[in-house]
C-alpha cells in the first residue's frame, strides 16, 4: 500500500483531453479530476489553438533547490565566505545518487542567503541546487540537504536547523505559447474581434487584482492538477510554488499573459503562461502506480531514466523537432503547461461570451441526475429536463424520476 491505515480506494474519473497539438505533436491527454467542464474545456481550447498552429512550449534544466538552514553563526559575513570556499567539497559530500550522477544530475552549485532579521534571530541560509533530471527531486534533495548539513556547520561554526527542499522551483520552469486568429472566435453571437478583446480584458483584471487572480489561477489548476494526478505527481508541491511564483513581485497575480496582437481582420489572440513545475517520470507514485504508468504512456513519456533531448538528437531546448521528440520530466512539465493554458483559454472565453454557468450546469445536471439514482438514458433525460426549467435540484431530479 501507498499510505498508512488504508480502509479502501477513493476513485476519480480518468478523462482524456483530445484536440491538443504540442510542438508540431498531437497528444491524448490523461486526466483525473472530478469537476464537470474541465476535460471538455481543454479539449474545446486545444481545437481553437490549432487554427493557430497548436501550442509551442519550452521548459528550464530540472533544477531544484535544498535549504539548509543556519543558525547562531557568529559572523555570517565570513562563514558565508568559507562556505562558498569549500563549494567543490560540499557538493562532493552532497552527491549522494551515484544513478542521478550517471545521468548528468547530481548537485550543481551552491549559494548562501542572510536573513538578517527574522523572528527568532539572523540566519543564514545554504541553497544547494541539484539537477533531478527525470525524477520530481524532493528525495534527492532532501538527501543532499542531510549530507551536506554536518560539514556546512562545521565549515561555518553554526547550526545547522532545518534541512528541506524548496517547492518554490524557480529555477525549474516549463512554459507555454498560443497564437489564435481571432476569426477562430467567431459564433453567431458573437465576432472573434469581440471575444478575444474580451479576453485580453479578463486578463487584465486577473493581473492587476489579486481577488480576481485567485479564481483565475484555480482555473488554470483545474487543468494542471488533472494531469499530474493523472501521472502520479505531486499536485500539491506544484500548487505551492506555482502561487509562490505569482507573488514574486510583491502582489499575487494571473500567471497567463493573454493579448491582442495586430489589427483589422490581421488581430490575433497571444497566449502564454509560464510557472513552476517540479515533475517527475521516474520513481515515486509515477512507478507504484500502475495507472500513472499507463498515463505516462498515453503521453508517449515512458522513460528509461534518459532525458532525450540529448546529443543524440542534436538538439537544443528551442529545436521544435527535439522538443517533440523529447521524453521524460522536461517534456511533461510542456506538455503540463500547455494544458494549464489551455483550460485558462476555455474559462475566459466562457467569461467573455456567455458567462461560465452555461457549459458548467449542463454537466452538473447529468451529476445532479446521477445522485437522484438516475441510470443509462434517464440520466440525460433528467438532466435536460432540469435544464429547462432552470432548477438542478436533486430533489426535483427525484420528482421526475418518479413520474
Amino acid at each position: 500500500m501507498m499510505v498508512e491505515n488504508v480502509v479502501g480506494r477513493f476513485a476519480l474519473p480518468l478523462g482524456i483531453g483530445a484536440n491538443f497539438l504540442i510542438d508540431g505533436r498531437d497528444y491524448l491527454i490523461p486526466m483525473a479530476v472530478e469537476e464537470p467542464s474541465v476535460v471538455a474545456g481543454a479539449s474545446s481550447a486545444a481545437l481553437l489553438a490549432r487554427a493557430g498552429g497548436g501550442f509551442t512550449t519550452g521548459s528550464t534544466e530540472p533544477v531544484m533547490i535544498a535549504q539548509i538552514q543556519l543558525l547562531d553563526v557568529a559572523d555570517a559575513s565570513q562563514a558565508k565566505r568559507a562556505i562558498l570556499a569549500s563549494q567543490e567539497k560540499i557538493l562532493a559530500c552532497a552527491n549522494t545518487s551515484p544513478s542521478l550522477s550517471q545521468l548528468g544530475g547530481g548537485p550543481q552549485g551552491i549559494e548562501v542567503r542572510c536573513l538578517p532579521d527574522t523572528e527568532t534571530g539572523p540566519m543564514l541560509i545554504v541553497h544547494l541546487i541539484i539537477d533531478c533530471r527525470d525524477a520530481m527531486g524532493a528525495n534527492a534533495a532532501n538527501t543532499a540537504a542531510e549530507a551536506a548539513a554536518p560539514l556546512i556547520e562545521q565549515i561555518s561554526g553554526g547550526r545547522a536547523g532545518l534541512r528541506i527542499l524548496s517547492n518554490l522551483s524557480d529555477r525549474r520552469r516549463a512554459w507555454a505559447e498560443v497564437e489564435i486568429p481571432a476569426g477562430a472566435f467567431d459564433s453567431d453571437d458573437y465576432s472573434g474581434r469581440r471575444v478575444i478583446r474580451g479576453i485580453a480584458e479578463a486578463n487584465a483584471f486577473a493581473v492587476a487584482d489579486p481577488y480576481r487572480a485567485a479564481t483565475h489561477n484555480k482555473g488554470i489548476f483545474n487543468g494542471v492538477d488533472a494531469v499530474l494526478l493523472a501521472t502520479g505527481n505531486d499536485w500539491r508541491a506544484v500548487e505551492a510554488g506555482a502561487h509562490a511564483w505569482a507573488a514574486r513581485d510583491g502582489q499575487y497575480r494571473a500567471l497567463t499573459d493573454w493579448h491582442v496582437r495586430g489589427c483589422g481582420d490581421f488581430e490575433t489572440l497571444y497566449g502564454r503562461l509560464e510557472l513552476p513545475l517540479a515533475v517527475g517520470t521516474v520513481g515515486g507514485a509515477t512507478r507504484s502506480h500502475a495507472s500513472a504508468q499507463i498515463a505516462l504512456k498515453i503521453l508517449g513519456l515512458e522513460v528509461d531514466g534518459e532525458d532525450r533531448l540529448s546529443t543524440e538528437n542534436g538538439g537544443s531546448a528551442g529545436d521544435a523537432g527535439a522538443i517533440a521528440d523529447r521524453r521524460g520530466a522536461r517534456r511533461l512539465g510542456e506538455v503540463v503547461a500547455a494544458v494549464g493554458l489551455a483550460q485558462n483559454l476555455a474559462a475566459l472565453r466562457a467569461l467573455a461570451t456567455t458567462g461560465i454557468q452555461k457549459g458548467h450546469m449542463r454537466l452538473h445536471a447529468r451529476q445532479v441526475a446521477v445522485a437522484a439514482g438516475a441510470v443509462g438514458e434517464a440520466v440525460e433525460r433528467i438532466a435536460g429536463q432540469l435544464i429547462a426549467e432552470g432548477s438542478i435540484r436533486v430533489a426535483r431530479a427525484k420528482e421526475l424520476l418518479l413520474k
